[in-house]
């Protein structure tokens, strides 16, 4: 059920479409998907995600304007709500390969309930076939160069364990553009120390590497599983590293 602010009146189907976008909007700015002071998906992504018109979208927006909630300025709309931005340390970056987009970059990342490729639902522990929270990311320089593709699947144990990761379970029309940025962030405030380990190796005979990249918990269950590759030239590297649970 969506969330309303202690100044809404309950979400009813009477309430103009507007209204109810806007309350949509606000749960999934809640969730963390957007952190305080980030850029907002466009008019037209926003349009895509909830099934409406532009229009529509920019009266949503106004109605969070006012409250407060969301500033707009040259650069575009960016949440405005309390709390602490998404850590910045490379180690904390969703998902692996995940960058910061500079002009004129196109950066994509969607997610979905699905079946994973086999050999993450191996390293998952997941029976063959059955479905689990699958994220894919997508980005390249204007050019068309320096292109990287990421595809992560969550664990049970990360669905049950992380509240804002099984939300996405609960709902019928998530399918589309999503962030997840705070994921590690969100795993952390469960109370989970991550332990992550990156294989880097490089295809032969081309310049992609593939990093993939396993996390699990310090009771060694498994978290996410994720495969990245990136148009790029390096030699195969393992490292490993810990993040402890937030305190």
């Amino acid at each position: 059920m969506a969330r309303t602010t202690p100044h809404d009146p309950p979400l009813t189907e009477a309430q103009p479409l507007y209204r109810r976008i806007a309350t949509r909007l606000l749960d999934e700015l809640r969730d963390g998907t957007v952190p305080p002071g980030e850029r907002l998906p466009g008019e037209r992504q926003l349009a895509e995600h909830f099934g409406v018109s532009r229009e529509t979208v920019r009266q949503a927006l106004e109605v969070l304007r006012r409250g407060g909630l969301v500033s707009t300025d040259r650069r575009g709309s960016h949440a405005t709500l309390p709390g602490a931005p998404v850590e910045t340390a490379a180690s904390l970056t969703f998902p692996v390969g995940a960058r910061t987009a500079g002009t004129g970059a196109m950066d994509r990342a969607t997610v979905a309930w699905e079946t994973p490729p086999p050999e993450h639902a191996e390293a998952l522990g997941l029976a063959p076939h059955r479905p689990t929270l699958v994220h894919r990311y997508e980005s390249a320089d204007a050019d068309g160069r320096g292109r990287r593709t990421a595809v992560t699947s969550f664990s049970p144990v990360a669905l049950t364990e992380v509240a804002e990761l099984g939300r996405y379970r609960e709902r019928t029309d998530f399918s589309g553009s999503a962030q997840l940025r705070r994921t590690y962030d969100w795993m952390r405030k469960a109370g989970l120390t991550l332990h992550h380990r990156d294989t880097i190796t490089r295809f032969p005979g081309g310049s992609a590497v593939r990093v993939t990249r396993w996390v699990h918990d310090q009771h060694a269950r498994p978290l996410e599983i994720t495969d990245l590759v990136v148009d790029a030239q390096q030699d195969a590297l393992v490292y490993e590293f810990t993040l402890p649970a937030a305190g």
